[in-house]
């Protein structure tokens, strides 16, 4: 195995609590396109930490959390964790849930290290390139049928695509069945790049790639996303929000086929599919001068729109809900507490989600971890999480919160999380990811008072339009 090609270009973040090993893990990584990120508590509790734009492992050890694998796996929202010290030479590791056996003892050297790390960063560029999940594909509405029919028509087109839709209905799942779909581009890699996240500054670096010394800190060559995507798909979300200095640098690859590294004088050819998408309505920003006419053009070659979920109808609303809650459950589980009774799927038919297929998805995953916890379908709690669902004049009430610097989002979990626990706060704080220290202080700030049955959830702030 070419240890260059599994490491290149990896984001590593590490825990280490008690135990020495940043260091050690950084001596292991040094020559490679490795970034070792610093992930202690209040790291991982920053509101406005950075998120990762890169593929990302995270190195952990057992003695930075307090509780079980499960809680810390939630804080770090899914990255692959290697444990260090979760198993010494002498214990046997098979004590461990088959989902957590990515261990390695206290003394591991960095062959070990090495090894694991390009294990797990392979089953994360396979699992980026399968095919969408199940729910993405439910189409029982007519509107849903259309599109797809759109989509099968046009995935064969080495031509631009411009998939829009609002906040939430899937825009990158689309362009994935758009990649997929194609005879060529299809087989290689599918790049997405979320166009509102990139720092200022780095939008060269992180699409156009730099040489090796080109800047203070490159140790190391690095390439871009352009680069990255030749020969597959690159998926350029919220391409909206991409200032209109950078959107002429974006202009010049799609009209020339080849880009310059920072640092060197030599173009490298590049080829491929490119998918766009957006909330955003780009026809009025170019007539407002915010977006340029010839990149609009270029990129709505093919123009797709994907409907709304209230367009959809209540069929796929219960369809999308059932996709996902047999996902969260698993088939076991599932079979053992039987079909969602009609009370819970009735409600989800006549409740609106203005924030679409995702708003959907994050109401049956928190329903989901209610029946997993509680064995049954729980019609309190339940009830609870669909009250928070339901969409409410959140203006005034976000804009108390904002002056005294509350995070409604926050604050409402954290009451489910009590809620779900029987207000135990070691159990919920296990259930956040959080110390019971962290959560008694968050309760203090949020003033929500420790068993008191009826805590108001407060409204979450609206999404921009």
């Amino acid at each position: 195995m070419n240890a260059s090609v599994a490491f290149d270009e990896l984001d590593l973040y590490v825990w280490e609590g008690k135990a020495d090993i940043l260091d050690r893990v950084a001596r292991c990584m040094s020559s490679f396109d490795v970034e070792v990120i610093r992930a202690d508590d209040r790291f991982m509790n920053l509101p406005d930490r950075p998120q990762p734009l890169r593929p990302s492992l995270a190195v952990m050890s057992v003695t930075a959390i307090d509780g079980g694998l499960p809680h810390a796996t939630e804080l770090l929202q899914g990255m692959p964790v290697i444990w260090v010290g979760a198993a010494t030479r002498e214990r046997d590791p098979r004590n461990y849930p088959p989902e957590y056996l990515h261990i390695l003892p206290y003394d591991f050297t960095c062959a070990e290290l090495r090894t694991m790390v390009a294990k797990l960063v392979r089953q994360l560029r396979a699992r980026a390139a399968e095919a969408p999940a199940p729910d993405a594909l439910v189409a029982l509405s007519e509107p849903m049928k259309a599109l797809l029919a759109e989509v099968d028509t046009f995935a064969g087109s080495d031509h631009s695509v411009l998939v829009q839709g609002e906040t939430g209905v899937g825009k990158e799942r689309v362009a994935q069945l758009l990649h997929h779909g194609h005879p060529t581009y299809g087989k290689g890699a599918f790049v997405a790049v979320n166009c509102g996240a990139i720092p200022d500054g780095l939008f060269e670096s992180l699409f156009f790639g730099h040489a090796k010394g080109s800047f203070t800190g490159a140790v190391h060559a690095h390439r871009g996303y352009f680069e990255q995507a030749t020969g597959g798909t690159l998926f350029l979300d919220e391409i909206g929000d991409l200032p209109r200095y950078q959107q002429v640098k974006l202009l010049r690859v799609l009209e020339d086929g080849a880009v310059t590294r920072l640092g060197s004088a030599t173009p490298l050819r590049v080829d491929f599919r490119l998918v766009a998408a957006t909330n955003r309505n780009l026809r009025e920003m170019v007539a407002a001068g915010d977006f340029r006419a010839d990149l609009f053009y270029r990129l709505a070659v093919i123009e797709l729109r994907i409907p709304s979920l209230e367009e959809r109808g209540e069929a796929d609303k219960i369809a999308l809900f059932k996709a996902v809650l047999a996902g969260v459950l698993g088939e076991p589980l599932l079979q053992q507490l039987g079909e969602a009774p009609h009370w819970l799927t009735d409600a989800i038919a006549s409740t609106p989600f203005p924030g679409n297929v995702r708003q959907l998805r994050n109401l049956a995953e928190r329903v989901g971890v209610i029946a997993r916890q509680t064995g049954q379908w729980d019609a309190a709690l339940i009830q609870r999480a669909l009250a928070l669902a339901r969409p409410v004049d959140a203006a005034p009430a976000a804009a108390g919160l904002e002056r005294r610097g509350w995070n409604a989002g926050e604050r409402n979990r954290i009451i489910a999380a009590l809620e779900v626990n029987d207000w135990r706060r070691q159990d919920a704080a296990q259930h956040l990811g959080i110390s019971r220290k962290v959560l008694w202080e968050k309760m203090r700030k949020y003033q929500i008072s420790d068993g008191e049955p009826g805590v108001p959830e407060l409204p979450e702030a609206p999404e921009p339009p």
